[in-house]
C-alpha cells in the first residue's frame, strides 16, 4: 500500500466547505438567541463625559444597552479593558454594546447612541510623529562580534532606510462569537486560532475556572494571526459576560470595518540597515535597527528580526527591535511577522549585489551558512542551497541580462529579481487521542485548529499511516476544548507540535491491537512476536506468511470495547527557508507593474501533503504580491481613524493580479523533527516575495524602491 503521508491527498473537509455544510462560529443559531452590536469611539485620545443611551434603549427589539457605567466588570491581566472606564485611547475603541432581538435592531440602535468627549488631544499616528519615544527592551537587542570593526574592514557598504506600512488581516470569515450559559458554565463558539487560549482568556475575564468554559471552533475562515489573542479579547469577553447577565445566548459578529480598530494589525515598521562586504561578496558586518509602532502603555512588539539573525554567515552582527508608542490600536501578529525586517535585508542585499557587480543569487550563496550567527549552533538540517539551484534552473536565471533597463517587450520593461525566504517557526507541546472502534474505523481528536491550512487532512493522513488503516476509514476531529490540549495555530506551529502527538497515539493503539491479536487464541496471529506483525490497509498480517492475517475490526470486536490511547509530544522550534524568483513587467508611461512569473523552491523538511503544502505557497506568493503592490492601511492624521476600512479601498491581490505560480520542494526530512521529519512552513512563502518584486522592478527600471507598497506614483 502506498503510504498516505507525503501524497497529494485532497482535503477531507473540502466537500463540507464547498457544499456549505461546514458550520463556522457565526452559523450557530440557538433558541432565544440575542444579537449584539458594538458602539465605537470616534476620537483617539480623550475622555467620555456623557453617553446618551435613551434613544437606543427605546428602539424596537432592544433588550439592553451597555457602556462603561453599567457593563459587567471584567478581570484583566493586561491593564484596563474597553468599556470599563471612560478613557479613550484609540479611535474605534469599543465604548458601547447593544443587545437586541435581531441583528438589524441591534445595529440600528447602536447608531442612535450619542457621545460627548472631553480632554481631547491631537493623536500621533506615525513613527516620525514621536521620535523621542523610542525604547528598546533589553531582550530585543543582539550583538555578535564587533559590527563597527566589521564595517571598517569592508570594501563596500550599503546603507538605507526601508519601510512597511500598517497592514490588516482581512480574513474572509469575520471575527464572531456565540455564547450561552448553563448554571456556572458557559459554552462559546468562537472564530479563533486557539480554542484553549480562548478558553483561558474568556474564563479568566468572567472569573470562572477554565474547566467551566467550553470553547469550540470546528471551522475557521482564515486567521493570519488576527484571531490569536483577539478572539479571546474584549469583544468576546463582553459577549460572554453579558450573556450571563441577561441569561440568554448572544451572537456578536464583528463587521469588516470594525476589524480595523479592535483586533490588531501589522505594525508600521521602518528599518535602518547597513551592510559591509569585501570585493568578493563576503559579508563583514550587518547592522539592522527596526522601529515599529506600539500602542500607548504597551511594550509588545510583533515584527521580529529573526531571519536577519539566522540566515547568512555574518561574523559581526547588530540587530535591534525598538518601539514607538502611538495613538493606534495594539498591534498583533500577522502572517510571517518577520516580513518587514526581511524585506529590508533582502532589498539591501540586492543593492549590495549591484554595487559589487555580483549576481544576486551568487552573493547569497557565497554567504550561505549551516550555523546560526546568533547562537553559533548548527541547524539540524538546511537545504537552502538545493532550493536556490532548483528555483534558479526552473526560472531560467542564467538568461538574465544583469544590466537594469536592458530588457523590453514593446512598451514594457522586463525585470527579474529574487530573494531568499525564511520563517522561524515555533514548536511546542500537544496531546492527541486516537481510538479504533468495533467497526474497525479510527477517530483521532486534538484540541488544535484548522485555519485553512489543511490540518484536518494532514492529521488524517498521519493517523492512517501510523495505524495502517485506509484514509477513508479515519476521521480527525479538532477545535474543541473537550479534546486533548494543543497550542495556538500560529507561528506555523501546528504541524510541528501536533503531528508527533497524533503519530505517537496512533502507533500505541496499533501496538495495543497487535498485542490483543497475538494473545487471542481465536486470531490467526496468535503467539506471533509483536514485531512479526505488520498493519496495512486495515489488516494485521505476518509478512512471512500472509495467510495468517486478522483485521482491526475483528480483533477489536472480539475484544468487546474500543481501543484508544492518548499521547503527548514536544517539538523544538526551527527554520524553514526557500528561494523565490520573480519576473515583472513595468509600463513606464503609467508606472504600472504586473507580476508575470513567480518560481519558488522550499526546504520545509518532509512534505506531509504535497497538495496542501503547495496551497500554502500559492497563498503566500499571492499575499506577497498584494503586499508589494497594493496593501496598506491609511490613517487620518487628524483623528487617527482608518480611512480605508473596507475591501474596496484596502486593496489585496485577486486572481487577475496573480500569474501561474511554479512551486517546488526539496522534501528532505529534518532528522530532529518529531513531526515525521516536517517543519513548520505556512508563513515562509510570503517572506521574500515583496523584496523579490522590488528587486525585479529595479532590474527593469533602474529605480530603487525602499518603501512598501510599490504604488504607481512611486514609479512616475
Amino acid at each position: 500500500m502506498t503510504q498516505p503521508v507525503g501524497r497529494a491527498i485532497p482535503r477531507v473537509d473540502g466537500v463540507a466547505k464547498v457544499t456549505g455544510s461546514a458550520r463556522y462560529a457565526a452559523d450557530r443559531t440557538l433558541p432565544g438567541m440575542l444579537h449584539g452590536a458594538l458602539v465605537l469611539s470616534t476620537i483617539a485620545r480623550g475622555v467620555i463625559t456623557a453617553m446618551d443611551l435613551t434613544a437606543a434603549r427605546a428602539a424596537p427589539g432592544v433588550v439592553a444597552v451597555f457602556n462603561h457605567e453599567n457593563a459587567p466588570r471584567l478581570v484583566s491581566s493586561r491593564g484596563p479593558l474597553p468599556m470599563q472606564t471612560p478613557n479613550v485611547t484609540t479611535n474605534g475603541q469599543i465604548i458601547g454594546y447593544v443587545v437586541a432581538e435581531t441583528l438589524e435592531q441591534a445595529q440600528d440602535a447602536a447608531s442612535m447612541v450619542t457621545v460627548t468627549y472631553g480632554s481631547q488631544q491631537a493623536p500621533q499616528t506615525f513613527i516620525a510623529d514621536n521620535p523621542g519615544g523610542v525604547h528598546v527592551p533589553p531582550e530585543q537587542e543582539l550583538v555578535v562580534g564587533d559590527p563597527q570593526r566589521g564595517l571598517a574592514a569592508a570594501d563596500v557598504t550599503v546603507t538605507g532606510r526601508y519601510s512597511t506600512p500598517a497592514h490588516h488581516h482581512n480574513a474572509i470569515e469575520p471575527h464572531a462569537i456565540v455564547a450561552y450559559w448553563q448554571g456556572d458554565r458557559f459554552t462559546a463558539y468562537v472564530s479563533t486560532q486557539g480554542v484553549s487560549n480562548s478558553q483561558r482568556t474568556l474564563s479568566g475575564a468572567v472569573g470562572v475556572p477554565p474547566a467551566n468554559a467550553h470553547v469550540l471552533c470546528e471551522y475557521l475562515g482564515g486567521g493570519f494571526g488576527g484571531k490569536t489573542s483577539a478572539s479571546g479579547g474584549p469583544f468576546a469577553q463582553h459577549t460572554v459576560a453579558i450573556a450571563r447577565q441577561l441569561g440568554r445566548p448572544i451572537k456578536l459578529v464583528v463587521t469588516r470595518a470594525q476589524i480595523y480598530s479592535i483586533v490588531g494589525q501589522r505594525a508600521e515598521y521602518q528599518a535602518d540597515v547597513t551592510i559591509g562586504a569585501r570585493r568578493d561578496g563576503t559579508l563583514t558586518s550587518m547592522i539592522h535597527f527596526g522601529t515599529q509602532q506600539q500602542s500607548r502603555g504597551s511594550e509588545m512588539m510583533f515584527n521580529p528580526n529573526r531571519s536577519v539573525q539566522r540566515l547568512y554567515r555574518v561574523p559581526n552582527l547588530h540587530t535591534r527591535a525598538q518601539g514607538v508608542q502611538l495613538d493606534l490600536p495594539s498591534a498583533n501578529f500577522m502572517r510571517a511577522p518577520e516580513l518587514p525586517a526581511h524585506f529590508a535585508m533582502e532589498t539591501a542585499l540586492d543593492e549590495l549585489s549591484y554595487k559589487l557587480g555580483i549576481d544576486p543569487v551568487e552573493l547569497r550563496i557565497r554567504n550561505y551558512t549551516d550555523i546560526s550567527p546568533s547562537t553559533g549552533l548548527r541547524f539540524s538540517s538546511r537545504y537552502l542551497a538545493d532550493a536556490y539551484a532548483m528555483a534558479r534552473t526552473a526560472f531560467g536565471w542564467e538568461r538574465r541580462n544583469p544590466k537594469p533597463g536592458a530588457t523590453r517587450d514593446g512598451n514594457e520593461l522586463i525585470g527579474w529579481g529574487m530573494a531568499t525566504e525564511m520563517h522561524a517557526h515555533d514548536g511546542g507541546s500537544a496531546s492527541a487521542r486516537v481510538q479504533v472502534g468495533l467497526d474497525g474505523t479510527a477517530v483521532a481528536t486534538c484540541g488544535t485548529q484548522d485555519i485553512g491550512t489543511g490540518t484536518y487532512t494532514v492529521m488524517t493522513q498521519v493517523t492512517a499511516q501510523a495505524l495502517g488503516i485506509p484514509v477513508p476509514q479515519v476521521s480527525f476531529r479538532l477545535g474543541d476544548t473537550d479534546y486533548p490540549v494543543a497550542g495556538l495555530s500560529a507561528s506555523s506551529a501546528t504541524v510541528p507540535s501536533v503531528t508527533g502527538a497524533v503519530d505517537r497515539a496512533a502507533r500505541a493503539v496499533r501496538d495495543a491491537v497487535v498485542a490483543l491479536a497475538i494473545a487471542d487464541t481465536a486470531s490467526p496471529l496468535h503467539v506471533l512476536a509483536p514485531d512479526a506483525v505488520v498493519a496495512e490497509n486495515g489488516l494485521l498480517f505476518a509478512p512471512a506468511d500472509r495467510s495468517r492475517r486478522d483485521s482491526y475490526r475483528d480483533v477489536v470486536t472480539r475484544h468487546g470495547t474500543p481501543v484508544e490511547n492518548t499521547a503527548t509530544s514536544n517539538n523544538e522550534p526551527g527554520n524553514s527557508c526557500g528561494a523565490v524568483f520573480v519576473e515583472v513587467r513595468v509600463d513606464p508611461r503609467y508606472g504600472r507593474v504586473r507580476v508575470s512569473r513567480v518560481v519558488g523552491a522550499y526546504d520545509c523538511g518532509r512534505v506531509l501533503n504535497q497538495q496542501t503544502a503547495r496551497s500554502q505557497v500559492i497563498g503566500g506568493m499571492t499575499w506577497g504580491i498584494g503586499t508589494a503592490l497594493m496593501e496598506h492601511t491609511l490613517y487620518d492624521q487628524r483623528t487617527a481613524r482608518v480611512v480605508n476600512p473596507n475591501m474596496s479601498t484596502y486593496l489585496i491581490a485577486v486572481i487577475a493580479d496573480v500569474p501561474d505560480l511554479d512551486v517546488m520542494f526539496v522534501d528532505k526530512p529534518d532528522p530532529v523533527s518529531t513531526a515525521l521529519g516536517a517543519r513548520g512552513f505556512g508563513e515562509c512563502p510570503i517572506t521574500g516575495v515583496p523584496a523579490a518584486i522590488g528587486n525585479a522592478i529595479y532590474h527593469a527600471t533602474g529605480q530603487r524602491l525602499r518603501d512598501l507598497p510599490f504604488t504607481q506614483d512611486k514609479l512616475l
